[in-house]
């Protein structure tokens, strides 16, 4: 690999940046075979049907555990200081009269990497949906409370509040990073956790995938907010609504991946599987940063002009004489100090207002609703079996409908598909509110009823991360993106905070009813300053929220 000493005339540098490469590999081979030294232990207790906390003594099983774990802090702290680019004095760029502008069409290596996004995005997703099928198994080999034995030990709940409260910190704390280091060194080291807090399925106290699902929970957060800076930043704006909210739909495929998951490793290779499953897919995110290139906005914003000319060059993209209403944003990171408080300056506290209402909302729903269905659906008499097998359908049934919003979204309007969706979102658990688990008498209508909150969450989440990343400006973009994946997971703590404080799982019921509220007030926000996105460049639509100078944003 190169330095990451080069002009403009290098373009291939740009698609594989790192302080120290040789470092950053080392770093990661050693990270990987600690996460695979927790695996002995696994296997060791097949005789148990892999439930590791029945084993008496571990032995040389624990000896490696021990030692994997000093490889895996070892190459953690390699890897990263590898990866993350030497910080350059911060210059004003010598085209700060210009805005970066695109080709109409969507080329080869847009194409490239929107795909490596995509995958990005279907194994970060992967990470929360498993809590809602490790649940009832944990339950069942920990003796924790649930649905079924709600006076056992401790409540299986605080698995999902752990790995949800992760969450939270990792979208606030990978935007900030995504502003600091850039998109492309944070998609990374969050590969890099995906990968090795895979070794929570070899944890043989309850307590122990408490703490690693929460770091898991850290990488996890993080990616959905700068995936979507990075997609904001590099597709041509004709395409750049329809694309995000399509690659962020991805979130119902992973749901459809992780159902049929479930439903073929647990009945053999135990709930333990579907965690230590991330072990392959954090590596394959880690092989593919060849193919993801550093944002060129954020170059430019940065000052680094030759490098982001040369990835421009790569993208069909060139820089513009900015026209009637479009500020340019490049030349301004001086004044930026990575503070969260730029979010509520003034021209965009609304748009922020609008999208942390929203993300509670959806947060509700998606870890209240859809978080205790397998649970709820085996408490009423479906099979492990049965029920990632209707969750799966369910799935697959309302992913086509992914199409539809994007398009919706991209070519018609963003603002009014965000509240179309919502409504759609809030009569979908209108039904479950009434029918409760009566729904569940005739499969086949509960099928495509199930199928509706599932698809309406997912595309919403995905529609909230399309329009964070467009209504902010470049500087803080990856912050706003966070902010909205933060409000997101916040809302899920909220409602797992509040199942862990009665014990029991609730029912559908319950936790259909708690997302409607939160929707409705969503509505009313975007309502009030929801700003239409729709085709248009991304400086133009910050400098009609922020009438403010070129300087950068204000600090209060």
């Amino acid at each position: 690999m190169q330095s990451n000493e080069f002009g403009a005339g290098q373009e291939r540098p740009t698609l594989s940046q790192f302080r120290n490469a040789p470092l950053f590999w080392i770093g990661s081979l050693l990270a990987a075979i600690g996460t695979a030294l927790h695996f002995p232990l696994y296997l060791a207790s097949r005789s148990m049907h892999y439930q590791v906390s029945k084993m008496g003594s571990m032995g040389a099983s624990m000896v490696l555990m021990d030692a994997g774990m000093a490889l895996i802090l070892v190459g953690l702290a390699a890897s990263i200081i590898g990866l993350i680019p030497r910080r350059r004095p911060v210059t004003a760029a010598a085209e700060g009269s210009k805005i970066v502008s695109g080709e109409t069409r969507v080329t080869a290596t847009v194409v490239q990497l929107m795909i490596v996004l995509a995958v990005a995005i279907v194994i970060d997703a992967i990470h929360p949906i498993d809590l809602s099928f490790v649940a009832p198994g944990m339950a069942k080999e920990y003796g924790l409370s649930s649905a079924a034995h709600p006076h056992a030990g401790l409540p299986v709940s605080l698995l999902p509040l752990s790995g949800i409260t992760g969450t939270v910190i990792g979208s606030f704390t990978w935007g900030w990073l995504g502003d600091r280091i850039g998109r492309r060194a944070s998609i990374v080291i969050a590969g890099e956790l995906f990968m090795t807090t895979a070794i929570c399925g070899a944890m043989p106290a309850y307590q122990w995938n408490l703490v690693m699902c929460f770091l898991m929970g850290i990488g996890a957060g993080g990616m959905i907010p700068i995936t979507f800076a990075m997609i904001a930043e590099s597709v041509p704006n004709r395409h750049r609504g329809w694309v995000m909210v399509l690659i962020g739909g991805e979130v119902l495929g992973a749901y459809a991946i992780v159902s049929w998951q479930a439903g073929w490793l647990i009945p053999h290779w135990s709930w333990r599987m579907l965690w230590l499953a991330g072990m392959p897919t954090g590596a394959l995110l880690i092989l593919l940063n060849r193919w993801i290139p550093e944002s060129p906005r954020f170059l430019l914003a940065y000052g680094r002009v030759a490098e982001a000319q040369a990835v421009m060059r790569r993208f069909g993209m060139k820089l513009v004489e900015a026209g009637q209403g479009a500020r340019p944003e490049i030349g301004v990171a001086a004044e930026d100090r990575g503070r969260f408080r730029q979010l509520w300056a003034r021209g965009l506290a609304g748009q922020s207002l609008a999208i942390v209402l929203l993300g509670i909302g959806i947060g509700f729903v998606t870890y209240g609703f859809q978080l205790w269905i397998p649970s709820d659906l085996q408490q009423i008499g479906f099979s492990n079996g049965a029920t990632a097998s209707l969750l799966r359908n369910s799935a697959l049934i309302g992913y086509p409908f992914t199409f539809v919003a994007a398009a919706l979204y991209g070519f018609w309007s963003s603002k009014k598909t965000i509240l179309i969706l919502t409504v759609l979102a809030i009569v979908s658990l209108a039904v479950f509110v009434i029918a409760g688990n009566s729904v569940t008498s005739n499969k086949t209508v509960f099928l495509f009823l199930l199928a509706v909150p599932i698809l309406a969450t997912a595309v919403v989440t995905a529609v909230i991360g399309a329009y964070s990343s467009e209504v902010y400006p470049t500087l803080v973009r990856a912050r706003g993106s966070g902010l909205a994946a933060g409000a997101t997971k916040a809302g899920g703590v909220l409602i797992i905070a509040m199942v862990t404080g009665s014990i029991a799982s609730p029912s559908m019921r319950a936790t259909a009813l708690t997302g409607v509220v939160p929707l409705v007030l969503a509505i009313g926000a975007v309502l009030a300053f929801g700003t239409e996105t729709r085709k248009r460049p991304l400086e133009e639509i910050s400098a009609h929220l922020i009438p403010a100078t070129v300087s950068g944003l204000p600090d209060e």
